[in-house]
């Protein structure tokens, strides 16, 4: 079994990448293929991936290089693991979040976290045999609406007391859609932390103002984050990738 020291660092990314296409009506593209190349060039040792398509019939019909797998599977780079659970059942197909991993993924499950009726939110939680550690990670993309995201992330940090032992390191990443910091100020009180020595916002791409995106973790010792930049990354979806590196704590 090789041995923590040889891997003293876990680089983490989270990504909405806006199912795969950018765009309105006929002006729409396909940017699922420069989203597989993205994901590679992160390097990172988990992705968590939020509005991703298992299916899309009018989607498939509309675009002639649709890819023949789902969106998670064709975004994982050669040796990775993907796991996808839907969220959102609409009339022409399905999407929900993902977890790529380069390391071994030991079990995973999904919680519907929908606080209405109007917006069907879950969480992923999989653990990842990462070296001689299990790493709990729950991928989330909470609501639209501001008391139902306070809501979620009291359901989220309900299920992690209930689930994952306390000793146990994990790391929570996604699209929060908080403009302000009222979550991450429930976060900290709950003992998760991220990376905040300068300001790394993910949202909108073209004109990043804010932060929408976040990686937590309790058990971790938050290190570093950044978010590429660049018009590569401005075109490819409406977030850009947020990217942090985390340390062991013992």
């Amino acid at each position: 079994m090789p041995q923590r020291h040889e891997h003293p660092v876990l680089r983490v990314a989270t990504y909405n990448i806006h199912k795969g296409v950018q765009g309105l009506g006929p002006a729409r593209r396909l940017e699922i293929h420069n989203l597989g190349h993205a994901v590679e060039q992160l390097d990172a040792d988990i992705v968590c991936l939020q509005e991703v398509r298992r299916m899309h019939r009018r989607e498939e019909r509309y675009f002639a290089h649709w890819p023949s797998q789902p969106q998670a599977d064709y975004l994982a780079p050669e040796g990775y693991e993907a796991v996808y659970r839907t969220n959102a059942v609409t009339r022409h197909g399905e999407h929900g979040n993902a977890m790529l991993s380069r390391w071994p993924v030991l079990s995973s499950q999904q919680k519907d976290i929908s606080d209405h009726r109007f917006e069907q939110r879950g969480l992923l939680h999989s653990t990842v045999q990462v070296v001689d550690r299990v790493v709990h990670v729950i991928v989330v993309h909470l609501g639209l609406v501001p008391a139902s995201r306070v809501r979620q992330v009291l359901q989220l940090l309900a299920f992690i007391e209930q689930t994952i032992p306390d000793h146990a390191p994990v790391l929570v990443a996604g699209d929060f859609n908080d403009w302000g910091t009222g979550l991450g100020r429930r976060m900290a009180q709950a003992g998760f932390g991220e990376w905040r020595e300068q300001a790394t916002p993910t949202f909108p791409s073209r004109l990043p103002l804010n932060q929408l995106d976040h990686i937590y973790a309790r058990g971790l010792k938050p290190l570093h984050a950044m978010v590429p930049s660049g018009r590569i990354w401005q075109r490819m979806s409406d977030h850009l990738p947020l990217v942090a590196e985390f340390a062991w704590t013992d």
